[in-house]
């Protein structure tokens, strides 16, 4: 999959939300997305409010791919909420492992694992796979809706290829971070700053698409 907007530039039209006020809903109570969507929106003039400071629990995720996902998230917190809602569903595929964990990232070792517990997973899945065959990418997608019924959603997806390490490296990031290898700085993800994160990851780039979708505002 390419780096691009999976639609149109939307129309202007009247909405109950307006990206001009700043305030819109983040359908995500995963701290490790908060913090590097926070400090990727807040050059921009958004102010991001996590959908539990509003009462909002989480939405369910049943579906098998990002895009459904987000979109059921955003439409959740946009309902709840009456404010317009930004979602992110993201996720590691290993090309060994036929695309997983995919959308059950987060949960790869057990409804309740914890990062770590995902990571050693994931390692003993490709325990036998070689070098050259551990290519992995991270994948993003944000749904932005101006509202819970917006008929035209912003859906961008964001891409980051690398592969994955034998061993954890760096204790930065969150997630997978430490296993996965980012060609661009050659190091582990959880090696970067968070600047240098914001710059190649999955989720800045598809952030950026999104900012782009959204006029520059």
């Amino acid at each position: 999959m390419t780096d691009h907007p999976m639609t149109d530039r939307p129309m202007p039209q009247d909405t109950t939300g307006d990206t001009r006020t700043g305030k819109l809903v983040l359908a995500s109570n995963n701290q490790g997305k908060l913090r590097e969507l926070g400090e990727l929106l807040a050059p921009l003039g958004l102010q991001p409010i996590a959908q539990g400071e509003l009462g909002v629990g989480e939405a369910e995720e049943p579906a098998c791919t990002f895009v459904e996902n987000a979109l059921l998230k955003a439409r959740h917190a946009a309902q709840q909420t009456g404010l317009p809602a930004l979602a992110d569903d993201s996720g590691l595929a290993v090309d060994a492992l036929g695309g997983q964990p995919g959308v059950r990232s987060a949960r790869y070792a057990g409804v309740d694992a914890s990062d770590a517990e995902n990571v050693q997973a994931l390692l003993t899945a490709l325990k036998a796979v070689p070098e050259a065959e551990r290519t992995a990418q991270f994948h993003c997608v944000l749904v932005y809706l101006r509202h819970a019924e917006d008929p035209t959603p912003i859906i961008c997806h964001g891409r980051w290829p690398g592969r994955i390490l034998e061993h954890p490296t760096g204790s930065g990031g969150f997630g997978y971070d430490p296993v996965f290898f980012a060609p661009e700085f050659d190091c582990s993800a959880a090696e970067l700053t968070r600047e240098q994160k914001g710059r190649v990851s999955h989720r800045g780039r598809a952030l950026r698409l999104l900012v782009e979708q959204l006029g520059g505002h």
